[in-house]
């Protein structure tokens, strides 16, 4: 076979998607894929869409494709909005370049126009299953081809009904027999190429020189190939990626099996670069313990050999996880841009609210969230309040554990009154603990520590008390810790 590119090109895959609407992850990690092999070997990565099925196209879907792809910082050579020397990455702008090919075909006697009715085809269809056989078009094929009139329907006339044998990245080395031949669709009637003829087209025209794709293709590749040399164009490399499963590992993640387009998870307060992580090594493994990774470390770190043939499981745990994670290695500054998304205005709107004492909280939020999403509840179920307006005291919640009486309680927050008040005004979490712990130490450490939280956050589970003065600062902490004492001693 003669090779019409050369085998020196620089490596160039594609991410191709149909514009329906929804964005599942099984796509994007294919879009992953091609896009750090791409980016490792110094290469192009290519956004093609592929919409010439107009019937399923949904309305803002490109947009929506491309929104998605620039949130996880996979941006483009070429794409919808840049084409390249070869014209548009849009199918349906390209409908010239397909009747180009198309009639070359027809001139080599390989393709030719569909005779039947769609009642013809049904009733051959039936025949084949009273006759427990398989429908092949290729048995019917027609005497006299006819000429085409570039409105009707277009077959390819399959050249040589053999045995293919050809070679996946991952998968090894593959073969097919003649049963996964027959005379498929190129043009139909309305205009449009169908995927089988337009990809192998584009990917021609693009100059793409690996295809990542999924393994359902696997049983396609005997008709492609006869496509290929009937074109006379040399394959790309094929790479087959492993299917995602859903949490059982039994099927692929579907809708119904709770599937989420992928901006979903950016509404729901993930880091794209955390999915990015979390679904590379879904299928991939780097060979290594390591976990988290950033972009350019997943870039570094990719190749084809780390793929693997089985499926990998979709879990939300690992993916709160892999947040969190990403989470943690933020910088102060980048975490606060972060919460300041998340926040409610109804924190803001508190009355002991400042710039100072949401900088103190932060380490208390990075410590307890996963997602933004947390943040954005733990707001609204009040568990900031403390730091930013005096809380109401129950004084049942006072009493500790062991105490006979709540009232039991109150020499000791009176106590921890003095000391406070002994401290400088502008000390805070490390001066409190130096001389309330010993105190604690001697006393029992449950015994004023826990009437100490209560008053200082009006909540029976809060952060540590110290870490609330942290926050608040001493001179707040004993003015609740004293209104505590006055609804003990009013009791």
């Amino acid at each position: 076979m003669n090779s019409m590119f050369s085998k020196e090109r620089k490596v160039v895959t594609r991410f191709a998607p149909s514009p329906t609407g929804f964005m599942h992850v099984g796509g994007v990690r294919t879009a992953l894929y091609s896009y750090l092999f791409a980016r490792k070997h110094g290469g192009e990565f290519i956004l093609r869409i592929e919409d010439t099925d107009k019937a399923r196209q949904v309305e803002g879907s490109i947009e929506h494709i491309q929104e998605t792809l620039k949130w996880l910082g996979l941006d483009w050579d070429y794409g919808p909005d840049k084409p390249g020397d070869f014209g548009s990455c849009i199918q349906s702008e390209r409908l010239e370049t397909y009747l180009t090919f198309a009639r070359k075909l027809v001139a080599k006697g390989l393709a030719y126009p569909d005779p039947y009715t769609p009642e013809e085809l049904q009733a051959f269809r039936e025949e084949a299953k009273r006759e427990n056989r398989p429908f092949l078009f290729r048995d019917h094929r027609p005497e006299e081809m006819g000429e085409w009139d570039e409105k009707s329907t277009l077959r390819f006339k399959v050249p040589d009904i053999r045995r293919y044998e050809w070679h996946d990245e991952v998968r090894g080395d593959l073969d097919a027999g003649e049963e996964a031949l027959d005379d498929f669709v190129l043009m139909k009637a309305d205009g449009y190429p169908t995927y089988n003829f337009a990809h192998i087209v584009d990917d021609f025209h693009m100059g793409v020189t690996h295809i990542m794709r999924a393994d359902e293709f696997i049983s396609s590749t005997p008709r492609f190939l006869s496509l290929y040399e009937a074109l006379d164009i040399e394959p790309p490399k094929f790479v087959t990626l492993p299917p995602i499963l859903g949490t059982d590992r039994k099927k692929k993640l579907g809708k119904r099996d709770g599937a989420k387009d992928v901006m979903e998870y950016q509404e729901e307060g993930y880091l794209p670069e955390a999915f990015l992580n979390f679904l590379a090594l879904i299928g991939w493994n780097p060979g290594t313990d390591q976990e988290i990774f950033t972009k350019e470390e997943l870039i570094e770190a990719f190749d084809l050999d780390g793929i693997q043939t089985g499926g990998g499981a979709f879990n939300e745990e690992k993916l709160q996880w892999t947040n969190r994670e990403h989470l943690l290695r933020l910088s102060d500054k980048d975490f606060r841009d972060f919460v300041d998304k998340w926040l409610p205005e109804d924190v803001r709107a508190l009355p002991q609210f400042s710039e100072e004492r949401l900088m103190r909280l932060l380490p208390v939020i990075r410590e307890r969230v996963h997602t933004g999403r947390d943040i954005e509840t733990a707001a609204q179920e009040g568990e900031y309040d403390f730091a930013f307006t005096q809380p109401t005291v129950e004084r049942e919640m006072l009493k500790w554990k062991n105490d006979d009486d709540v009232k039991d309680a109150l020499p000791r927050l009176q106590k921890v009154a003095e000391m406070l008040a002994s401290l400088p005004e502008e000390s805070f979490g490390e001066a409190a603990k130096e001389v309330i712990w010993p105190y604690a130490e001697k006393v029992g450490k449950g015994e004023v520590l826990w009437p100490l939280r209560v008053a200082l956050s009006g909540r029976e589970r809060s952060p540590d008390p110290f870490a609330i003065i942290d926050i608040i600062g001493t001179a707040e902490a004993y003015a609740r810790v004293q209104r505590a004492v006055n609804v003990l001693l009013n009791a």
